[in-house]
């Protein structure tokens, strides 16, 4: 054991990117526990006001972020202050996502439908993160081999066509199978060759003039939101509470 985290955390200096996913994990779970217990009205925790203003959490996590990410930066690898800057960098960003709904409507949707966003981006960064940190890299340079690597060509050309494809999965909608596709190209690639979402970029754009294209997109966003959206709505409610009605 001592021998696999020396050469695989250790070594590398993954040490402070592990230290940071952990505490960003652990602190969106606390976070929305303490939200859960507050809005039953149980335990002591209560919301926090200043001046007859509701400060949320994004404000303390904004400011650890920018601490945290600036100690990091200025640190080695393997120091104490850079490890502890991680933490309070994972601390930071959990508090942020927790409320990524909110900054991205302008308003307090932390208990909506619309609230589920906030979940969607801790699993999305939890994942490339974790990704990150067992040794992918972006736009799959890591499939190369080392003779491929050395060759400058071969690594711009690969980075280029992958980034086209994550690039092509986005503007189809499939925001999920792009971001972790930077990472995992063969996931975007399958949002890059499959139909785009009704409301999407591409859809508007490209089945304009194409009714049987737009009919299909439709049906299957349907079929797909039928089979998992009571899933997904299930486990989202199970980690993050079950929105106002």
């Amino acid at each position: 054991m001592g021998h696999w985290w020396e050469q695989n955390i250790g070594e590398p200096g993954k040490l402070p990117l592990l230290l940071a996913l952990t505490a960003f994990i652990l602190t969106f779970l606390i976070t929305r526990s303490i939200t859960r217990m507050i809005r039953a009205g149980k335990g002591p925790f209560r919301n926090v006001s200043s001046g007859g203003v509701h400060v949320h959490h994004v404000v303390p996590g904004i400011i650890l972020t920018v601490i945290g990410g600036f100690g990091v930066i200025a640190g080695d690898r393997h120091g104490f202050g850079t490890a502890l800057a991680a933490v309070l960098f994972g601390v930071g960003v959990g508090l942020v996502l927790d409320e990524f709904a909110l900054v991205l409507h302008l308003s307090d949707v932390y208990w909506t439908d619309q609230g589920r966003q906030s979940v969607e981006a801790v699993v999305l960064t939890a994942a490339v993160v974790g990704l990150m940190l067992v040794g992918f890299l972006p736009f799959g340079v890591n499939d190369l081999s080392a003779d491929e690597q050395q060759d400058r060509a071969t690594v711009a050309l690969t980075v280029a066509v992958n980034f086209l494809i994550v690039l092509i999965a986005l503007l189809k909608g499939k925001t999920q199978l792009a971001v972790i596709g930077v990472l995992v190209p063969y996931l975007a690639l399958i949002g890059a060759v499959r139909l785009a979402l009704p409301g999407s970029f591409w859809a508007k754009r490209c089945y304009r003039n194409r009714p049987r294209a737009r009919a299909r997109s439709r049906l299957r966003a349907y079929r797909h939101d039928k089979r998992w959206d009571h899933l997904r709505r299930r486990l989202s409610d199970l980690v993050a509470g079950a929105p106002s009605r």
